[in-house]
């Protein structure tokens, strides 16, 4: 039940980005994980819109997607594909997609992020508006995995605990949160809400973030986390990139589940 979040400082350059990703899948997988969590953006941390639909690829087929799955079979890996863009048929807009492949590199998921990061950020001098480029996506998603059914979520969602009740009823035993988190937000809200997730579902959590400065004038907060189903976090990479590993104890969790009902006794 080991599970693995891949944290990197991803540039503009997507053949080195994709690369890297894939030397810390094979970190996680030496490890002994069984199911890696990429970022946010893993393949590109873009300096506008017109990077990101340069790269964008068709759901199914791309050299990013093929470079996924290749990892996934090659290292017996299960591999949340933190997001990249794909093309929407019909709109000048991309999704901003996590795809998820089993341990022979079959996609079994896909997630467009549903909550956009339409923000100006406290503090920071920044401003972004994901909707002007991203189309948000309408479905909620979970799926199961060998480490139990994990609920899909990506960054912003964090903000939106509906979200992750809704997942927690489709049965999710735990979360996975690609992020590439501001540094201001992230000092202020990061961990709290992570660990506010896992205790609201006793569920797992994994948030794999981009950290450090970036070629495009950005700076992300990273902190990567692995928290348990009682928000007690279990392993942490707060700077640099880098894999950090735990191990889910899915009998403590029923447990909990047992004899802390909370889940069983919510009325709206």
């Amino acid at each position: 039940m080991t599970v693995a979040a891949l944290q990197m400082t991803s540039g503009i350059d997507a053949r080195a980005n994709v690369a890297t990703a894939r030397r810390l899948l094979a970190e996680a997988a030496s490890s002994g994980a069984r199911v890696a969590v990429l970022p946010e953006n893993f393949a590109l941390m873009a300096r506008d819109s017109a990077e990101r639909r340069a790269i964008a690829e068709t759901h199914g087929d791309g050299p990013i997607q093929a470079a996924m799955s290749a990892a996934a079979r090659e290292l017996g890996l299960w591999v949340i594909a933190g997001t990249l863009p794909l093309r929407v048929p019909g709109e000048p807009r991309f999704a901003q997609a996590l795809l998820v492949y089993d341990d022979t590199g079959r996609e079994v998921a896909r997630y467009d992020k549903i909550h956009l990061f339409d923000v100006d950020v406290p503090g920071a001098g920044e401003s972004h508006r994901e909707s002007a480029s991203m189309r948000p996506g309408q479905k909620v998603v979970s799926v199961d995995t060998p480490v139990g059914r994990v609920g899909l979520a990506i960054c912003y969602d964090l903000r939106f605990p509906e979200l992750f009740r809704q997942l927690s009823a489709e049965g999710a035993t735990w979360f996975v949160l690609p992020a590439a988190f501001t540094v201001p937000t992230g000092r202020a809200h990061w961990e709290v809400l992570l660990r506010a997730r896992a205790i609201e579902n006793l569920a797992g959590m994994v948030a794999a973030g981009q950290w450090g400065h970036h070629d495009n004038g950005r700076e992300t907060y990273g902190d990567s986390l692995v928290i348990d189903h009682w928000g007690q976090v279990l392993a942490r990479r707060a700077e640099g990139e880098g894999v950090v590993t735990a191990t889910f104890d899915p009998d403590a969790q029923r447990a909990a589940r047992a004899a802390f009902p909370a889940l069983a006794h919510r009325v709206l």
